[in-house]
């Protein structure tokens, strides 16, 4: 049993452009080995989303429902954000 799928796949001509150089310069030997690399870099982004998302984001959420003053109001964030804006942009 065949292990592996063709696919038809259409790009616009700069990644096809991009695909084509990664193979003419060496870095991959074919067109496909190049998609899978993209693929697993794309699987290993979802991986580290999800990551960041179960380990930092929800048990923040749990403990702002535990205790509701440890958040902040959108007017807090907008002028604390106004201020770091301010603090960033005023050295250039």
């Amino acid at each position: 049993m065949r292990s592996t799928q063709q696919f038809s796949v259409t790009l616009p001509d700069e990644m096809a452009k991009m695909v084509k150089a990664k193979v003419s310069s060496g870095e991959y030997a074919s067109e496909s080995e190049v998609i899978r690399d993209g693929l697993r870099a794309l699987r290993a982004r979802d991986k580290a989303i999800e990551n960041w998302l179960r380990q930092e984001v929800l048990p923040a959420i749990d403990a702002i429902k535990t205790d509701p003053s440890r958040g902040k109001s959108i007017a807090d964030v907008r002028a604390s954000l106004a201020a770091e804006h301010k603090q960033a942009t005023k050295d250039r």
